[in-house]
């Protein structure tokens, strides 16, 4: 089971990211953009959804796109949750007990190369050759 702790990690190791306290808790930005979060139970959030975030921790993460949300979604229906706000730009949360270590890494990770700029990946790039 994946932790904020582990997710902190792997923030780390992304250039450009920084973590922020936010009303809603920690969120994750490169260059100003979010890219991961935690989620609050916003009454603007779906009943049924505002539920299961108000009873265990629920991170957001950008993805490409709606495609890509949905595929998760439908691969782990009980971890990923379907859409939680009517924001329109593509991004699934899930409940973070339900992901491992690794698969938080590279959700978080494809999350912050979906806002870096092209410089920033080619530097994270070309530190893992």
């Amino acid at each position: 089971m994946a932790t904020l702790d582990d997710l902190r990690r792997t923030a780390l190791t992304l250039p450009g990211s920084e973590e922020r306290a936010t009303t809603g808790g920690a969120a994750w930005f490169v260059r100003g953009k979010l890219y991961a979060w935690e989620c609050h139970p916003w009454p603007s959030i779906p009943a049924d959804m505002r539920e299961i975030i108000a009873a265990e921790l629920v991170v957001g993460v950008k993805v490409a796109d709606t495609f890509d949300a949905l595929a998760l979604v439908e691969m782990a229906p009980d971890v990923f949750l379907r859409t939680t706000t009517t924001w329109g730009e593509p991004k699934v949360a899930f409940r973070l007990a339900g992901i491992d270590e690794e698969h938080l890494a590279e959700l978080v990770t494809e999350a912050w190369r979906v806002q870096a700029p092209k410089y920033l990946r080619r530097e994270f790039d070309d530190v893992g050759v």
